[in-house]
């Protein structure tokens, strides 16, 4: 089920009950159950990025061999994202970090040593507000465009992968998105390390979440993530696993 095929759906429903009114003289309160699956198909298609309701979103990939990757949000964070980095580096594990615009200034020098360590940076807006997904088309592409910018003065590269903030999409931000030819990239395991778990009960939902293809995020924000990352690591060794790059797990670029 996409929106085009919801809408379409929707507007069938409403004519036949005008037409079942105007004709046989139904009641119009019909019209109160397509409004209410509409509405209530609008706000899960919104909510969950892996609906692909909007728009295509790159969750996991299709694969039976043993590779996942990491992502983290909301950096760069002066003290948590090059703790992230040293722990990465020790794995030999690649990750991709999808920065707020606004986060880099002052932080170029972090988001220089991810790219120069060999990670890859994705967009995730530059304010991150609560209320952006209330933005027009024309919002949603100066977000994306503010970011894409700063990252490009500060690395030379074009940035082309987008993980939509709170990972809610809308008509407005598909259409940026794909104006502006970004791959849209989700998650099939979110780690809520932000939340008020403890690390030990975001480890073991992590865990226990992991297979083949598997895209987990995390947030470069936290002591928690730290013990989370540290834990997973060590976990996706022991188990056979390989930690990619979001490029080699998913066939796509992250530059143009």
């Amino acid at each position: 089920m996409t929106y085009q095929s919801t809408r379409l759906c929707f507007m069938i429903a409403i004519s036949i009950i005008g037409l079942l009114h105007a004709f046989i003289g139904i009641s119009l309160w019909w019209l109160v159950l397509p409004c209410t699956v509409y509405l209530a198909l609008i706000i899960y298609g919104s909510a969950i990025i892996q609906a692909n309701f909007f728009t295509h979103a790159y969750c996991f990939a299709n694969t039976s061999e043993k590779v996942i990757t990491l992502s983290f949000d909301d950096g760069p964070n002066r003290e948590y994202t090059p703790r992230v980095l040293s722990i990465l580096a020790q794995h030999d594990a690649p990750a991709t970090f999808f920065v707020i615009g606004k986060n880099i200034q002052g932080n170029e020098s972090i988001l220089k040593q991810i790219d120069t360590e060999g990670h890859s940076i994705g967009n995730h807006t530059y304010t991150h507000s609560f209320f952006i997904d209330f933005k027009n088309l024309q919002g949603f592409i100066g977000e994306l465009n503010q970011t894409a910018e700063i990252v490009f003065k500060t690395i030379g590269k074009h940035i082309k992968l987008f993980r939509p903030p709170y990972g809610v999409t809308t008509p407005n931000l598909a259409k940026a998105s794909n104006l502006l030819n970004y791959s849209i990239i989700g998650w099939n395991i979110r780690s809520f390390d932000t939340t008020n778990d403890p690390a030990q009960i975001i480890t073991r939902r992590v865990q226990r979440q992991i297979k083949p293809g598997a895209i987990i995020l995390f947030h470069d924000a936290s002591d928690k993530t730290i013990q989370v990352l540290k834990q997973t690591l060590n976990f996706a060794k022991e188990n056979g696993y390989k930690i990619v790059s979001i490029e080699q797990l998913l066939n796509i670029k992250a530059y143009d």
